[in-house]
Order: structure tokens, then sequence, then C-alpha cells
């Protein structure tokens, strides 16, 4: 298992404008140094307390992604350094990202999720609620985010059609967002795509993909 050659391989296999996400939630402190060394800034984390024991003992250059469902009461241990989070899916969310920011004096970047999947348990806005947000006058006070995008993850299945289906569906709400007018919308990224599907997500148009297994092996 060779970390800097699998994430060399990676980057040399996926156009010039995606953003690489190395998901290294769960891996030990050496293998992000390894990955780091190997030129690999961006790293994505699904737990805030493994993420900011990860962050103390990191280099500054690092961008913290926290790409995992976000509790509203463990927002305030990532607000001072998280870069971008990823899967934020209610306007009470945003209001205690909102707020804790505001503390420390930053806006953080945010990606609203979408719910794609045919799946239950994954989490997500459905499109029409992402256009009812941006009409929200409560969403018009929060002065301290800033939405960067969408993201959103397919279904769990062997059915590529299907998943290139969801994904172009995501695509087309990115398309009409990107066209939308608000302040607080700098919408430029489409996060999707993991380490099964991101070849089918970057045909769709992803920007951004979410790959671990394939850097650092399977956990």
């Amino acid at each position: 298992m060779n970390i800097a050659e699998n994430l060399k391989g990676l980057q040399q296999s996926i156009p010039e404008w995606v953003t690489l996400v190395a998901v290294s939630k769960f891996k030990p402190i050496e293998d992000l140094q390894i990955a780091y060394d190997a030129g690999q800034r961006i790293f994505g984390e699904s737990k805030i307390q493994e993420m900011t024991q990860k962050e103390a003992l990191m280099p500054k250059d690092v961008q913290w992604h926290f790409i995992g469902h976000v509790q509203r009461n463990k927002v305030k241990y990532m607000a001072p350094y998280v870069s971008l989070i990823h899967g934020v899916d209610s306007l009470k969310l945003l209001e205690e990202i909102n707020k804790q920011a505001l503390k420390h004096n930053r806006i953080i970047d945010c990606l609203l999720q979408i719910h794609i999947a045919q799946e239950e348990s994954k989490f997500g806005f459905d499109p029409q609620e992402i256009f009812n947000l941006l009409e929200n006058p409560t969403f018009d006070k929060l002065q301290n985010i800033r939405i960067k995008g969408i993201m959103g993850m397919a279904t769990f299945t062997e059915d590529k059609k299907q998943i290139a289906s969801e994904f172009q569906s995501l695509k087309s709400v990115f398309d009409v967002l990107k066209n939308k007018q608000h302040p607080l919308l700098n919408v430029e990224i489409l996060s999707m795509g993991m380490s099964d599907d991101y070849p089918i997500a970057i045909e769709c148009g992803s920007t951004m993909i979410r790959v671990g297994s394939k850097i650092f092996g399977s956990r």
C-alpha cells in the first residue's frame, strides 16, 4: 500500500479543474503526513473531535473539510479552522454555523447537501427547498456564512445508469443555482463522487471528489 503512489496516480487521472479531497477519517496521522508530503493539502474528516485532534498536529496550510453529518452542538469545535463544511442540510444548521463563525470573526464556506439517492438514510434538502431557502428572510441575515455550492451522494448500487442519472439531477440544480443572484451565494463547487463512482461524477460535471480508500486503502 503506497499512499504517495496512489495519490499521484489519482491526481494524474482527474482533470485539473477537479479538486481532490483526501478522505482521511479513521486514518492515523502518519498516513496523512505521507499524503501531505506527496503534495495533498485538502483532507476530509467526518468526526469533529478526530478532525480537531489532527488539525492540531498537521501543518497549518492544510485545508480541513468536514464531510460527515453535522451535529449542531459540535459546530463550535471546528469553527476556528474548518475550510469547508460539506453536508449542510437545514436552515437551523446554517444559523448555528453563522453564530459560531461570528464568534471567531470568520466567514465559513458551506455546501448545501441535496438528497438525490433512493436510500432513506441519506440526508439533504429537496431541490425546491434550496430555492425556498434563498427567499427566507432568516437566511438573508446570515452574514458569516457563504454558500460555495452543493453536494450529494448517489445511491449505493452497481447500476451505473442510475448513478449517472442521480448525478445529472444534481448538476441541473447546480446550473440553476449558479445563475441565482444573492449576497450569500458564491456558487462554484459541485461536490459529488467518491472512491467507487467518481469517474461517473466527473463525467456528469463534478468539480470536487471525495476519495479515501483509493488513496489510503480500505478501513
